[in-house]
């Protein structure tokens, strides 16, 4: 079966996708920062805002799939 698939459809696709990967990109970051014990502090930020972007990222494909 072939699935016809729109603009918007692709759209919400990469966003998802690009949330996972920054979520998981930023929790990776956090825990080889903890088990390294010598990460600065920017780092522990720079991986906040990776999940913080992807959470929002996967929050606004979810909006836009609804509709």
């Amino acid at each position: 079966m072939v699935f016809a698939v729109d603009d918007r459809g692709r759209r919400v696709y990469a966003a998802r996708i690009l949330g996972t990967i920054a979520v998981v990109v930023g929790l990776l970051v956090a825990v080889f920062g903890l088990v390294a014990d010598d990460t600065p502090a920017e780092g522990y930020v720079v991986a906040g805002l990776l999940v913080i972007t992807g959470l929002g990222l996967r929050l606004e494909a979810a909006l836009v799939d609804r509709r």
